[in-house]
């Protein structure tokens, strides 16, 4: 594959440039016939396309047209397309391609047959560059119960394998710890940082977690970019994410050491909360806006909306400031907060009007996320590997409207109606929630690093598992079978 990865770049050049002569031979013999050169052209045509579409086995992403954020263009064909054809977000009918690295040293292992944007889920198995390192430890807070286990993981992950151990500090600070005496030894090798102020997410080979949901959703919340394998043990309340029993942490935790692990890749959103970036120009319900600072249209007039397609200056995030940006792997709520009248808020797609959502609020959630609030609001539950974002009204004011299923990868902003009698609140995922007013927007859109969450069997069985135990689907009393010589009581009307 090396050979065939520098052959693509190489001929990458040749096609933009002008192609050298072929040599003619003198010797009929060496003359190929039409239906050899015929079938070398197919597979000129098909090679192109493929390296388009498909996904080198070592983890690279193939360029794509579009994708400005992980590629340059490179010769002049490409620059001269770029002046000359307007400026558009390339769209993606399945998003953009997850990152295959996670973290510094764990990747997807590689698969040759696997050449789609959506990899086979039976592919995704996890390996390892180099033998991990560092650990980060997670624990759910202000829980006794979880002091114990704490303990053996970490006496276990420093003595016995002998791994760096990355910690929080107020973990660390805790009550049960400091005073016990036969965990100083182990206490004092532990690595402690403080969120929001060090930043780890370059230095981590694996996380686990010991807790519930919520402490993955935390651990996703530390690292903003590529995220490192996620291992879970089910020791909170409801564990749908944790897979793993802790009873069996040393053969697991050994297991994924040694590589070649099932693993989940949970999609994440990527939020942008812009604030003053559309000014209210017109009178309730007119739907007139202007980008800040800018002037309008030609003549002075104010830009309005047509046919539910705003102009190109309303979705220009540098006119307003970006007060924050972030990953969000379960769900954004946008909600009334406290008021008593109804949130009354603009839905876009890709720029574009689809609704205006009139009720307690809405969620835009991932998969993983669909079974999570979404669900409780009526939502469909989505398996993790399904490319998709889920928007779900919350009590909305019209009964038909349903919650529906958008394709990733598209760009949703959500912002509040010129008419709204009230402003919105936002949070991702229950955290950083804030107040939305006239004129800011949330963009929303599938976030190129997903979370890499271990499987303790496979991704189809762990999620009907968590289906069954956690949240008791389809779980009911069986009929009982009828007796074989009771006949059917239509036969012996007959």
């Amino acid at each position: 594959m090396e050979s065939q990865e520098s052959s693509c770049s190489s001929a990458t050049p040749e096609r933009s440039s002008n192609p050298p002569e072929p040599v003619r031979s003198s010797t009929s013999k060496h003359r190929k016939s039409p239906k050899r050169r015929r079938e070398e052209k197919r597979s000129q045509c098909h090679h192109q396309d493929d390296q388009e579409h498909l996904l080198l086995p070592d983890g690279e992403q193939i360029r794509l047209p579009g994708q400005h954020e992980h590629s340059e263009p490179s010769g002049s064909s490409t620059a001269e397309i770029a002046e000359t054809s307007p400026k558009r977000r390339a769209h993606f009918l399945h998003g953009p391609y997850p990152a295959t690295h996670f973290g510094p040293k764990a990747c997807i292992l590689p698969n040759p047959t696997s050449v789609m944007h959506i990899q086979d889920p039976a592919s995704q198995r996890l390996t390892w560059n180099k033998p991990p390192v560092n650990v980060l430890v997670i624990r759910k807070i202000r829980d006794e119960s979880l002091v114990e286990p704490f303990k053996e993981l970490c006496h276990f992950l420093v003595e016995e394998k002998g791994m760096l151990v990355f910690v929080e500090r107020r973990v660390v600070a805790d009550v049960s710890l400091t005073t016990d005496e036969t965990f100083a030894s182990i206490r004092k090798q532990l690595c402690t940082f403080r969120e929001g102020y060090d930043d780890i997410s370059h230095c981590i080979d694996l996380i686990i977690c010991l807790g519930g949901d919520g402490t993955l959703l935390y651990a996703s919340s530390l690292f903003q970019g590529s995220v490192p394998p996620v291992m879970a043990f089910h020791l909170g309340s409801l564990g749908f994410l944790t897979p793993f029993k802790f009873e069996s942490y040393k053969t697991e935790v050994a297991k994924v050491f040694e590589g070649n692990a099932a693993i989940t890749l949970r999609s994440r959103l990527k939020v942008k909360v812009v604030k003053d970036m559309l000014q209210r120009t017109g009178q309730p319900g007119q739907q007139q806006y202007q980008g800040s600072g800018g002037q309008g249209q030609a003549g002075g007039q104010p830009d309005t909306e047509h046919n539910g397609l705003l102009p190109h200056g309303h979705t220009n995030s540098e006119a307003g400031n970006i007060t924050l940006q972030m990953q969000v792997l379960n769900e954004v709520v946008v909600d009334r907060g406290p008021s008593s009248y109804l949130s009354n808020v603009d839905l876009y797609l890709d720029g574009r009007l689809i609704t205006s959502v009139q009720g307690d609020g809405v969620i835009v959630s991932t998969p993983t996320g669909s079974t999570a609030y979404a669900a409780a609001a009526g939502a469909s539950m989505i398996h993790p590997n399904v490319p998709a974002i889920m928007v779900t009204p919350i009590c909305p004011h019209s009964l038909s409207f349903r919650p529906i299923v958008v394709p990733a990868g598209v760009e949703l902003m959500i912002t509040l109606s010129p008419d709204a009698r009230n402003t919105c609140w936002v949070s991702f995922d229950g955290r950083k929630r804030q107040e939305i007013s006239h004129g800011d927007c949330i963009k929303i859109t599938t976030s190129c690093y997903p979370v890499p969450s271990i499987c303790c069997h496979d991704l189809v069985y762990d999620w009907f598992e968590s289906l069954a135990q956690c949240l008791h689907w389809n779980v009911r009393k069986k009929q009982a079978r009828l007796a074989d010589d009771v006949s059917d009581s239509s036969d012996t009307e007959n």
